[in-house]
Protein backbone atom coordinates (compact mmCIF):
# COMPACT_ATOMS: atom_id res chain seq x y z
CA UNK A 1 0.00 0.00 0.00
CA UNK A 2 1.48 3.62 -1.11
CA UNK A 3 0.83 6.11 1.80
CA UNK A 4 1.79 9.71 1.33
CA UNK A 5 1.45 12.25 3.66
CA UNK A 6 -0.96 15.24 3.01
CA UNK A 7 0.39 18.64 4.39
CA UNK A 8 -2.45 21.06 5.52
CA UNK A 9 -3.20 24.17 3.36
CA UNK A 10 -2.63 26.56 6.49
CA UNK A 11 0.26 28.19 7.90
CA UNK A 12 0.14 26.90 11.51
CA UNK A 13 -0.49 23.33 12.58
CA UNK A 14 -0.72 22.29 16.80
CA UNK A 15 1.09 19.38 17.07
CA UNK A 16 0.07 19.21 20.89
CA UNK A 17 -0.98 20.59 24.15
CA UNK A 18 -1.14 20.47 27.61
CA UNK A 19 -1.08 22.69 30.76
CA UNK A 20 2.24 23.81 30.84
CA UNK A 21 3.26 23.88 26.74
CA UNK A 22 2.25 23.45 23.60
CA UNK A 23 3.87 22.62 20.35
CA UNK A 24 2.62 24.78 17.06
CA UNK A 25 4.36 23.77 13.59
CA UNK A 26 8.03 22.72 15.37
CA UNK A 27 7.87 25.58 18.45
CA UNK A 28 7.69 24.26 21.29
CA UNK A 29 5.43 27.44 23.68
CA UNK A 30 5.30 27.53 27.33
CA UNK A 31 3.20 31.11 27.32
CA UNK A 32 -0.38 31.25 26.60
CA UNK A 33 -0.78 32.28 22.97
CA UNK A 34 -3.39 32.81 20.18
CA UNK A 35 -3.73 30.14 16.84
CA UNK A 36 -5.33 30.87 13.61
CA UNK A 37 -4.84 28.73 10.95
CA UNK A 38 -2.81 31.20 9.36
CA UNK A 39 -1.81 33.56 12.49
CA UNK A 40 -0.19 32.82 16.27
CA UNK A 41 0.02 35.87 18.82
CA UNK A 42 2.71 34.82 21.22
CA UNK A 43 2.46 35.73 25.00
CA UNK A 44 -1.22 35.84 25.21
CA UNK A 45 -1.38 37.91 28.68
CA UNK A 46 -3.78 35.06 30.86
CA UNK A 47 -2.36 32.71 33.24
CA UNK A 48 -4.95 31.30 34.32
CA UNK A 49 -8.93 31.35 33.35
CA UNK A 50 -9.96 33.51 36.57
CA UNK A 51 -7.94 36.38 34.62
CA UNK A 52 -9.39 36.34 31.19
CA UNK A 53 -11.47 39.00 30.59
CA UNK A 54 -13.60 40.28 27.28
CA UNK A 55 -10.71 42.58 26.27
CA UNK A 56 -8.44 39.84 26.43
CA UNK A 57 -10.49 38.02 23.80
CA UNK A 58 -9.79 40.99 21.08
CA UNK A 59 -6.91 39.22 19.29
CA UNK A 60 -9.24 35.71 18.75
CA UNK A 61 -12.29 38.01 18.02
CA UNK A 62 -10.42 40.15 15.09
CA UNK A 63 -10.12 36.93 13.25
CA UNK A 64 -13.80 36.60 12.46
CA UNK A 65 -14.21 33.68 13.77
CA UNK A 66 -17.11 31.33 13.35
CA UNK A 67 -16.07 29.60 16.54
CA UNK A 68 -13.63 30.07 19.34
CA UNK A 69 -12.24 27.37 21.11
CA UNK A 70 -10.85 28.15 24.33
CA UNK A 71 -8.19 25.57 25.96
CA UNK A 72 -8.12 26.58 29.86
CA UNK A 73 -5.19 24.52 30.76
CA UNK A 74 -5.06 20.74 31.99
CA UNK A 75 -8.69 20.74 33.05
CA UNK A 76 -11.61 22.26 31.54
CA UNK A 77 -13.43 25.42 33.63
CA UNK A 78 -15.45 27.62 32.36
CA UNK A 79 -14.78 31.63 31.92
CA UNK A 80 -17.00 34.27 33.63
CA UNK A 81 -20.58 34.63 31.99
CA UNK A 82 -19.57 38.15 30.36
CA UNK A 83 -17.01 35.97 28.54
CA UNK A 84 -19.03 33.77 27.17
CA UNK A 85 -21.94 36.39 26.16
CA UNK A 86 -19.13 38.16 24.45
CA UNK A 87 -18.70 35.74 21.84
CA UNK A 88 -22.81 34.72 21.93
CA UNK A 89 -23.91 38.14 21.51
CA UNK A 90 -21.68 38.44 18.13
CA UNK A 91 -23.15 35.11 16.60
CA UNK A 92 -19.55 33.74 17.30
CA UNK A 93 -19.52 30.28 19.31
CA UNK A 94 -17.62 29.55 21.82
CA UNK A 95 -15.91 25.82 23.22
CA UNK A 96 -14.78 25.58 26.51
CA UNK A 97 -12.22 22.58 26.88
CA UNK A 98 -8.94 21.36 28.45
CA UNK A 99 -6.03 22.22 26.71
CA UNK A 100 -5.18 18.53 24.86
CA UNK A 101 -9.20 18.34 23.62
CA UNK A 102 -8.64 21.62 22.16
CA UNK A 103 -5.84 20.99 20.45
CA UNK A 104 -7.60 18.41 19.05
CA UNK A 105 -10.54 20.17 17.80
CA UNK A 106 -8.74 22.82 16.36
CA UNK A 107 -6.81 20.59 14.44
CA UNK A 108 -10.13 18.89 13.04
CA UNK A 109 -11.96 22.21 12.18
CA UNK A 110 -8.83 23.91 10.64
CA UNK A 111 -8.55 20.51 8.41
CA UNK A 112 -12.05 21.26 7.36
CA UNK A 113 -11.38 24.80 6.10
CA UNK A 114 -13.74 26.40 9.35
CA UNK A 115 -13.23 29.68 10.23
CA UNK A 116 -11.50 28.97 13.93
CA UNK A 117 -9.86 30.55 16.63
CA UNK A 118 -8.07 28.81 19.43
CA UNK A 119 -6.77 30.62 23.05
CA UNK A 120 -5.25 28.52 25.01
CA UNK A 121 -4.00 29.28 28.83
CA UNK A 122 -0.65 27.95 29.73
CA UNK A 123 0.66 27.77 33.00
CA UNK A 124 3.30 29.99 33.54
CA UNK A 125 6.32 27.90 35.01
CA UNK A 126 9.00 30.36 34.92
Amino acid sequence: MLLSRELPDYSYSLRSADGHQAKVNDQVLTRSFVLAPDKLVLDWPVNAISELTIEHLAPALEQNPAVVILGTGEKQVFPSAAVMAACLTQGIGIEVMNNASAARTFNVLAGENRKVVAAFILEDVR
